[in-house]
């Protein structure tokens, strides 16, 4: 469930991009305006409002958002009023170019995306990049993260809610088999995890539990230093829980000593439309505090104020 928050009488757009102006205009920037407005608007609203902001004034939105914004706001505004698609292409190209063993981005592009979400990802990077993410993640990995990541941003899975039980079953014991001798990377546990479909993934690992008596993401803490590892764990909790693995990347990144603004912008920015309502009661669950008010004490300013209005608060 999303979280965004759209006013019943949304503005004609032409007014949108009219107030929009006039929040660049004279001295200083009207940040409050600007949240009002692309804080409040849903996808096809924002990219209508690019659209026409371009067609009156001849200057593409992000662009006089960029000159005008700064720091984590100027961010957090940036990839909210991106084409879905396009924010992902960006974030996967970022995560490309920066690449370290430890990133996640690749893998919850991959593997939180439904299929048709993810083809148009590919064909977005290749109109803004001229080149294809496979052959990015493909140059810019190697070992082990190679032979992970490559076959999942090429995936095309089923996307439906039909499975197989006994190949659920079958796969349960070769993945809870290829555990036990910890050998990770093998061909056949990729195979599994980059080309079986979301509902048979979860299938497997109900069969998993059943069979063994506890649960495969589990089996696989047993190293934490193991970076390879860590990602393999990302892989299974986003095809299978996506909503926990988002809270637990908000968790970390509001906890530690420093926010992490990169991920708490890109978890909230790419939820907001799609399941941070959800997200949300999984942090409360888990933190007994409600994720408003844990990004009230730990972000201020117009950051804050942009986060809160995706968020869906009422005060915002």
């Amino acid at each position: 469930m999303a979280t965004l928050s759209v006013p019943t009488e949304v503005p004609a757009v032409a007014d949108d991009c009219e107030q929009l102006r006039k929040a660049f205009s004279g001295w200083g920037t009207n940040e409050d305006l600007i949240i009002t407005i692309l804080g409040h608007r849903d996808s096809t609203q924002r990219k209508l409002i690019r659209q026409v902001y371009a067609e009156t004034y001849g200057e593409d939105l992000l662009k006089a958002l960029d000159k005008e914004l700064t720091r984590d706001f100027e961010r957090l505004v940036l990839l909210w009023t991106l084409d879905t698609a396009e924010r992902d292409a960006l974030l996967a190209h970022e995560a490309t170019q920066k690449w370290t063993s430890s990133s996640q981005v690749l893998v919850e592009i991959s593997c939180t995306r439904s299929p048709k979400e993810l083809i148009l990802v590919r064909e977005a990077y290749h109109a803004r990049f001229k080149r294809s993410l496979e052959e990015d993640v493909a140059y810019h990995t190697h070992g082990d993260f190679h032979k992970l990541l490559v076959p999942l941003v090429s995936s095309y899975r089923y996307g439906g809610d039909e499975v197989n039980l006994t190949l659920a079953k079958s796969e349960a014991k070769l993945l809870h088999d290829k555990i036990s001798e910890k050998d990770y990377s093998c061909d056949d546990f990729i195979r599994v995890l980059s080309t079986r479909s979301k509902a048979q993934i979860n299938a497997t690992m109900n069969q998993y539990i059943n069979e063994f008596g506890h649960d495969m993401i589990k089996d696989l803490e047993a190293d934490p230093n193991d970076e390879f590892l860590s990602i393999l764990q990302s892989t299974i909790e986003c095809l299978a829980r996506p909503e926990e693995y988002f809270e637990k990347v908000l968790r970390l990144a509001i906890n530690k000593q420093g926010t992490d603004e990169g991920a708490v912008t890109r978890v909230i920015s790419t939820r907001a439309e799609v399941d941070l309502k959800i997200i949300k009661d999984e942090y409360l669950k888990r933190n007994s505090v409600p994720l408003e008010r844990a990004i009230t004490k730990d972000t201020h300013g117009d950051y804050e104020k942009m986060l809160l209005a995706l968020l869906g608060y009422e005060e915002a």
